[in-house]
């Protein structure tokens, strides 16, 4: 890795590019759901709908959850209870009417599992539930489900998917984390070649796979430790400026 100052200052130039919006591509395909699905709703549609956002285009997802929620005959899928607890083809039927679902067998299996992992989880019977009982601290909530419960979130318990949805939980709702630090980098594709762009990890990371992933989430960790930086605070712009194609880094 070069210099660590040097990658540093890098770093912090990208970020700043990001906030002065000089990435393109500023909307993030979450940010579909403003003005659309309510404050109290937010947690559990973004929980439920992320468990899905594997190997797919993100932006089409998130445009399929917006009509799914905008549509009174499915808008119920995003309600954890009536989903845990709903015959398994008529949720079939409305995950796939908006396209939410893709898989007929796979993605209704996955959205009941987890939907039934938040009401067991929860005394609401909801993501807010959810939240109340860790008291909002990342560590037991990785540790149960990355650990002893892991198998009650399908998809959603990965460590791709798991860090990119405490960020995302934490920027579209009222959620303010403990132990944030433990929020690890999302490495998905666009992070990867970011990273390789960076000269933070050699082009063997590029292969994408599960070790690959991790070596980059660790990289990231020690690059950033006392930077004043959590590794999730770069996810956005390292993610904008792979999809923009890599502009120059332009400090101002």
């Amino acid at each position: 890795m070069r210099n660590n100052a040097t990658f540093l200052k890098s770093v912090n130039t990208l970020v700043q590019m990001h906030e002065n919006g000089l990435l393109g591509g500023e909307i993030m395909p979450e940010d579909v759901l403003f003005g659309v699905v309510t404050e109290e709703e937010m947690m559990n549609v973004l929980t439920l709908a992320m468990a899905l956002n594997y190997q797919r285009n993100s932006y089409t997802l998130w445009e399929s959850v917006v009509k799914a929620y905008q549509d009174s005959n499915t808008k119920w899928i995003f309600e954890p209870t009536l989903a845990a607890n709903s015959n398994i083809e008529q949720l079939r039927e409305a995950l796939l009417l908006h396209r939410v679902g893709l898989q007929p067998n796979r993605h209704p299996e996955i959205w009941k599992r987890v939907a039934k992992g938040i009401v067991e989880s929860s005394e609401k019977g909801d993501v807010q539930g959810l939240v109340e009982f860790v008291q909002s601290d990342i560590a037991p909530l990785k540790a149960m489900m990355q650990g002893t419960r892991k198998s009650d979130f399908p998809y959603l318990s990965g460590p791709k998917i798991f860090n990119y949805w405490l960020y995302v939980l934490e920027s579209y709702t009222n959620v303010s984390w403990k132990s944030r630090e433990l929020i690890t980098i999302a490495p998905d594709t666009h992070i990867l070649k970011a990273t390789v762009k960076l000269g933070l990890c050699t082009e063997e990371v590029l292969n994408g796979g599960a070790d690959d992933r991790q070596a980059v989430a660790t990289a990231w960790e020690t690059a950033l430790a006392g930077s004043g930086l959590a590794p999730i605070d770069v996810h956005t712009p390292l993610w904008l400026w792979s999809r923009a194609g890599f502009p120059p880094l332009l400090a101002s």
